[in-house]
């Protein structure tokens, strides 16, 4: 009888500290799977950003097509298609629609 007791007791503590492990496993998903891959993305989208120069074709993140004209601290100067300049600061640029805009088309064989 005492034997069943203490077993009981045994197992109800490791219970406990095996109720913590999915939440571990969930906080470590959420990492990799997340929050890792966001700040992945910001640190090229920053990367992307600070290599910009003037000439280059960017497209904003409002869909505003232009080729920059001027490089400031903090902004661009883009000039769109009509010849109107635009000031645009520099972290609404899009990475993806510009790189895709500077990517050459892939050769159908």
């Amino acid at each position: 009888m005492i034997a069943t007791i203490l077993l009981q007791a045994g197992a109800g503590g490791l219970g406990s500290f095996g109720s913590f492990v999915p939440l571990v496993l969930i906080i470590v998903v959420f990492y990799f799977f997340m929050i890792r891959p966001q700040v992945k993305k910001q640190k090229d989208q920053k990367k992307y950003v600070e290599e910009l120069k003037k000439g280059d074709k960017v497209i904003t993140t409002a869909g505003i097509h232009g080729k920059i004209v001027d490089v400031h601290e903090s902004t661009f100067i883009v000039e769109t298609e009509g010849g109107h300049k635009i000031r645009f600061e520099k972290s609404a640029i899009s990475l993806e629609a510009s790189k895709a805009l500077n990517t050459p088309p892939a050769v159908a064989k």
